[in-house]
């Protein structure tokens, strides 16, 4: 089980793994669910990402991609 404290400010930490597994980088929109007692955490996919075929294949998603061919 992965667990984060609550700051005084309400704020917490991303642990890791979370981060790895929805691929979270900085500027990256979160939502979040209430189920019951439980939380569902869930990436925000901007309308280009949701829209975008290619997206799907990773060896074409590499920031040097992105910079050569995210004008396309």
């Amino acid at each position: 089980m992965l667990t984060s404290k609550l700051t005084s400010k309400a704020q917490t930490t991303i642990p890791q793994p979370v981060r790895a597994a929805l691929r979270l980088k900085e500027g990256d929109a979160l939502s979040y669910e209430i189920v019951d007692d439980r939380v569902i955490l869930t990436k925000v996919r901007s309308p280009a990402q949701a829209d975008d075929p290619f997206r799907t294949f990773r060896e074409w998603g590499s920031e040097a991609d992105e910079r050569a061919y995210g004008k396309l």
